[in-house]
């Protein structure tokens, strides 16, 4: 809700607060970049400390750092409370989901809590403009702000008597140098991008982002000699959770560049309140949250594969109506868009939480929670600053070259109707390219899905068979359901994990269904279990003999 009601409130705070084109970009998408570069941290401290005590935390300071907001009177006031929210909401998002991988065990209930979980968002995405149009139709901007508070104070007095803490059974330590190493890195690499999307190539975002490069070459090294990583790396050469991670980086990178464009566009272009701009998102946000609920029912049925590419060809295709947008209409089209895009949007919240946590065992979820939620921040960030960006650099070079944004060229006194309009146009033209550039990458990631990702045994129910056996008794279950004749479930990423642990019967069934590498690792990579000192059976990749299945 906050990242919505931001979107609609950036003509008032931009009126109110004057910041610069580079100004107004960091109030945007700092809080991203914080919650980026801290999420695998947290994730990680959450599964050794307590999610419960993590949760509270992170909910006090988000709702004291919201409150400083709301009254910040210059625009790097308003960046460093911003700032310091996605440093806070670093703390709640993994917790969140690890707590809901530990509380629900069995695969398809997990997929439709976390199905839940992600229609909360897409719900705020609903509320957040609604609420936030009306608030600024009364308020002032910082109202918007202010309705964090109130839902911080009630989660902080119901949250101790409603949740239990949560926490890993052997977490192991936390490798301190591993924390400063994920945070340090994201944060240099992130910024050096953002900064030559904005100002072009400098020297100083070369040398942040060749350091942030270099140290997170160091982190992902050290993770692999460590017994306690961070990140299981290994989690990557599965190509279903490696897609599912870019899943959730480009949509989002899409629907907040297209947010904030469309925000501006329907205010500043075509002159519409707030309060009805809200309103016209409310379509698209009702179609998201419905999606996000019956996402997992549908996983079940067809599969992941087939989820992910439809989110990517819908988003793709929903994008598109943008292009029939003008200075002087396309309300219809917005709407359109927003409901099109709402069905990609609510696939990619909902799979690839759920694929994320289904990929290790529970005491890791934390830390997976951390790498879903990682790439759908990185790409919240990423799309202000490059696809906005992108809008901002055309409009440059199409405007009347009097100001950085529209906003300040319209302020400029005497100021005339025709230049006005030919800022508006260039304005238009800006929000064209990003909405294209968007639009082809998604169908380019919906092609490649097509064509790299397994047909068979990618749903839920793989899953559940082979964690099943995983635990000791379902070791035939593992055989019959995770391998549909090619060995290859994608969801089995955490099944091997969990299997290969040390419980005898369900460590021989991951192997038997071909999954026997590094956390469901893509078969046939003989690769070492996390477990440590449990490899890959022989039998990796095979196909499992029909006289030898069980009925499902």
């Amino acid at each position: 809700m906050d990242g919505s009601v931001l979107f609609l409130a950036m003509p008032r705070i931009t009126e109110d607060l004057s910041p610069t084109a580079d100004q107004t970009l960091w109030i945007l998408d700092v809080y991203g970049f914080a919650v980026a570069s801290l999420l695998v941290a947290f994730g990680a401290l959450g599964d050794r400390y307590g999610r419960l005590r993590l949760l509270m935390a992170g909910t006090a300071v988000f709702g004291a750092a919201s409150a400083g907001a709301a009254f910040a009177t210059d625009p790097s006031l308003l960046i460093a409370f911003r700032a310091l929210m996605g440093t806070a909401g670093a703390t709640l998002l993994p917790s969140a989901l690890a707590v809901l991988g530990e509380l629900f065990t069995d695969p398809r209930r997990r997929a439709r809590a976390i199905g839940i979980f992600a229609a909360t968002f897409a719900a705020g995405f609903a509320i957040g403009p609604v609420v936030g149009g009306q608030l600024l139709g009364r308020f002032w901007w910082g109202a918007v702000f202010l309705i964090n508070v109130p839902v911080a104070l009630l989660f902080l007095l119901l949250a101790p008597a409603l949740l239990r803490e949560v926490r890993a059974t052997r977490p192991g330590r936390v490798d301190a140098l591993s924390v400063l190493l994920s945070a340090g890195g994201v944060l240099l690499a992130v910024y050096a991008v953002k900064h030559t999307a904005a100002e072009g190539p400098t020297a100083a975002a070369g040398v942040a982002g060749i350091t942030g490069v270099t140290v997170l070459g160091w982190f992902v090294r050290r993770q692999r000699r460590l017994e306690h990583p961070l990140i299981d790396v290994g989690l990557f050469r599965d190509r279903v959770f490696t897609i599912a991670v870019v899943t959730g980086l480009l949509p989002l990178a899409a629907w907040s560049a297209t947010a904030y464009l469309t925000g501006v566009h329907l205010q500043t272009v075509l002159g519409l309140p707030a309060p009805h701009a809200a309103l016209l998102a409310l379509p698209g946000a009702v179609v998201l949250t419905v999606t996000c609920v019956v996402t997992p029912a549908l996983v079940e049925r067809f599969g992941k594969r087939a989820a992910l590419v439809t989110c990517h060809f819908g988003v793709a295709a929903g994008l598109l109506p943008l292009l029939a947008t003008g200075v002087s209409g396309g309300i219809g089209w917005y709407v359109a868009s927003t409901v099109v895009t709402g069905v990609g949007y609510g696939i990619s919240f909902s799979v690839v939480a759920d694929t994320a946590v289904a990929a290790v065992p529970a005491e890791r979820a934390g830390s997976a929670a951390a790498i879903a939620e990682t790439s759908n921040e990185i790409g919240n960030a990423l799309g202000i600053a490059l696809l906005g960006s992108l809008a901002a650099l055309v409009f440059r070079l199409q405007g009347p070259d009097l100001a950085g944004t529209l906003d300040e060229t319209l302020r400029t006194p005497g100021l005339a109707p025709a230049v006005a309009g030919d800022a508006k146009s260039a304005f238009v033209t800006g929000l064209h390219a990003a909405v294209a550039v968007a639009a082809a990458l998604h169908a380019a990631l919906g092609a490649l899905a097509l064509r790299r990702l397994p047909k068979t045994g990618t749903g839920t129910t793989g899953t559940g068979a082979a964690s099943t056996g995983a635990t000791g008794p379902g070791a035939a279950g593992a055989r019959t359901s995770s391998t549909d004749a090619t060995g290859t479930d994608a969801a089995g990423a955490g099944t091997a994990s969990t299997g290969a642990a040390g419980t005898g019967p369900g460590a021989d069934s991951a192997k038997t269904a071909g999954t026997g590498a590094a956390g469901g690792v893509t078969v046939g990579s003989g690769a070492e279990s996390p477990a440590r000192g449990v490899a890959a059976g022989p039998t990796s990749g095979r196909r499992t003999s029909p006289s030898r299945r069980r009925p499902r």
